[in-house]
């Protein structure tokens, strides 16, 4: 009991407070990853090339069915796995272990028929004829992705109370394609939507402007888990009776958004999915992985330590190779739980400081990265292995067709023929005794289809043969790389002149989404449009519209700052009632800004403010466990202590040090 509690208080007397802020709150709406409120999702396919075969056979939930390639099998499905088939089994092995299980067959494209992919019965017999094709998988995966995606945005527009669209509209997930059949979903945007429709005490301006105060707590009642939601156990020093925090809630909504998605691919695709939530991405993996199949898996706030405690630190992504062999010597365990008790001076003495930052973060469940929506493919390769060798010039250009028909379906789902991203560079590998690659420039005025991938590497194949001795010949490739994004069609100039919501929208559309960069911050000084009042640009010097003119006069701002319409970008939106909207001059960096981005700015400054504390404290420690190192380098000569040649930094990407005797 405090000096400030009345002399009998019980402890339900005091005044319950929440952990949180108004500020993180804030930033939940951002899906900043400075706050920890942040709900992030990760739904893994069950099974998926299996699942992919039963949906297209009609195959009952509780038949045994395993995908083959050749004498392997590379899916089973959870019916056959009581019989203990697995990966490491061959068809026949499995056969034996489950007569009744069906073994299909993967597609795949045939010497000689043209480079189109086709299911046969004949398949695992025709290795040295056939090449594997996944593209029946990609196409499921779309229409998969699609689903999910039009689930999500039906939480974004499902509005009801008017008076929160304006503090949420244009929010919406951003969902990050990890492999053919996972995805991370950072549904920050989303809760923040839904909490401000439930809870009315969270909307903005309730907390009389002080954005650092604490959240009122939230109703003790609050969270009812969903029987389909798998709870981690909380930590050591957790209840579960204690009453919930705005994490919890967070969780519970996030929980509710996942069951709806994976309901949606279930109800119009027929393929279940399991789902981890938690606070971020490392989280969020390992929980999809702990309740196959077909259920969600929640990591609680309070649960991260008594979840993380349970694993090997090698499970963790980017720890299960060569840094984690090498951990694991260094430390003499591969438990996270031992390595809590490592300080993070001892990681420091052993790795590299960012690796030993990382590191001593990552075991507690600090994970910064960022759920990406712009990931795309930076190559793709078409191979086969020949088994035994191919002789002739003939054999390799049916197999040059069938990967170059392979390539183009995958460049088509990457958006080639909407000009959207196209390949600059092909390159054939060969292999012989040894080998020999060769590669060329794909002709930028040309159309990329299946027949100019061909010839192309018709021409790489002709080059491999004039170096000699391209027989026999044990694997070929063809790949294509160096991607750029094109021009989607010609405009006429009325297409790059925006007005009112579009050049807002495009405005907004640019931002980055996490804390790093202001979403009012000026383009740098060398990007920026210089506009002058000579040639075409005077025309523009007033605005298109005279209902209502708004003029530099008015909104005064650089002329570099405004679009093409000529007024300022951020006043080129003007509110219903024909006034433009009110700003304000930022008292830290100057900047004008429209009053309903004020909270948005200011928390850009906070989360700048946040890493550069952080920064500066690793900055600090960093330079109390090294006294002697700094003593010793400023007693060099030259410039060896103010930072120029002589120094010891960090050599920079490309270089090594060399040790002088």
């Amino acid at each position: 009991m405090s000096s400030e509690d009345p002399p009998n208080a019980s402890p339900n007397d005091a005044v319950k407070r929440s952990r949180y802020t108004h500020r993180q709150l804030h930033l939940l709406r951002q899906g900043s990853t400075a706050t920890p409120l942040r709900a992030i999702a990760h739904i893994d396919l069950d099974a998926f090339y299996a699942q992919c075969e039963m949906v297209r056979l009609g195959t009952p939930r509780d038949t045994p069915l395993a995908v083959r390639q050749w004498e392997s099998l590379i899916a089973i499905n959870y019916a056959a796995r009581p019989f203990g088939i697995s990966r490491m089994m061959t068809a026949a092995e499995a056969r034996k272990a489950c007569p009744n299980i069906i073994l299909q067959h993967v597609a795949t494209f045939r010497e000689g028929e043209g480079g189109r992919w086709a299911y046969r019965d004949d398949s695992f017999k025709n290795i040295k004829t056939d090449k594997v094709s996944l593209d029946p998988y990609r196409a499921e995966s779309r229409k998969i992705l699609k689903t999910m995606k039009e689930a999500l945005e039906r939480w974004s527009t499902n509005e009801s109370d008017g008076e929160i669209h304006r503090f949420t509209h244009g929010l919406s997930a951003a969902l990050e394609k990890a492999s053919i059949d996972e995805v991370f979903i950072d549904l920050s945007p989303l809760v923040y939507i839904v909490l401000l429709q439930r809870y009315p005490e969270l909307r903005p301006g309730s907390q009389d402007g002080d954005r650092d105060a604490e959240l009122p707590p939230p109703p003790t009642t609050a969270v009812q888990w969903h029987p389909e939601d798998c709870l981690i156990d909380l930590d050591l020093h957790e209840r579960e009776e204690d009453d919930p925090d705005w994490d919890d809630i967070v969780m519970l909504i996030g929980a509710e958004i996942v069951r709806a998605v994976r309901r949606a691919v279930w109800d119009n695709l027929s393929y279940t999915c399991s789902a981890g939530l938690a606070r971020n991405k490392m989280l969020a993996k390992l929980g999809s992985a702990c309740n196959k199949p077909d259920k969600q898996t929640v990591v609680r706030n309070r649960a991260v330590q008594h979840f993380l405690g349970g694993y090997k630190f090698t499970q963790i992504r980017m720890l299960g190779g060569k840094l984690g062999d090498q951990i694991t010597t260094f430390f003499g365990t591969e438990k996270v739980s031992d390595l809590l008790n490592v300080t993070l001076e001892q990681f420091r003495a052993k790795l590299d400081d960012h690796t030993a930052s990382w590191l001593y973060g990552i075991i507690r469940g600090d994970d910064r990265s960022e759920v990406n929506p712009r990931t795309q493919i930076k190559s793709m390769l078409s191979a086969k292995s020949f088994r035994p060798s191919i002789n002739s010039l003939e054999q390799a250009e049916k197999w040059l067709r069938i990967f170059a028909a392979d390539i183009y379906g995958r460049l088509v789902e990457d958006g080639v023929l909407e000009n959207r991203r196209r390949p600059r560079v092909i390159t054939l590998h060969h292999r012989t005794a040894q080998t020999r690659s060769r590669q060329i420039p794909i002709p930028a005025a040309n159309t990329i289809d299946e027949n100019l991938l061909f010839e192309l590497a018709k021409t790489l194949m002709r080059q491999v043969m004039t170096d000699g001795q391209p027989w026999p010949c044990s694997n070929l490739s063809l790949s294509v790389s160096s991607f750029e994004d094109g021009v989607s069609k010609n405009k006429a100039i009325e297409g790059f002149l925006l007005r009112g919501d579009q050049a807002k929208s495009l405005h907004q559309g640019s931002r980055p989404r996490d804390a790093d960069v202001s979403p009012n911050e000026p383009l740098p000084p060398e990007k920026k449009r210089r506009i002058d009042d000579s040639g075409i640009k005077r025309f523009f010097a007033q605005p298109l519209s005279g209902d209502n003119p708004v003029t530099d006069q008015e909104n005064p701002q650089p002329k570099e700052d405004q679009d093409d319409t000529g007024l300022p970008v951020e006043a080129s939106e003007l509110e219903a009632d024909g006034n433009t909207m009110p700003q304000y001059t930022c008292d830290r960096c100057s900047r004008p800004i429209p009053e309903h981005e004020r909270e948005e700015h200011d928390d850009w400054h906070f989360a700048k403010d946040l890493e550069l504390q952080e920064r500066q404290e690793a900055r600090d420690a960093q330079q109390q466990s090294r006294p002697a190192a700094s003593s010793s380098s400023s007693r060099g000569s030259g410039t060896r202590g103010k930072g120029g040649r002589g120094s010891r930094g960090k050599p920079e990407r490309g270089q090594m040090r060399l040790a002088f005797q």
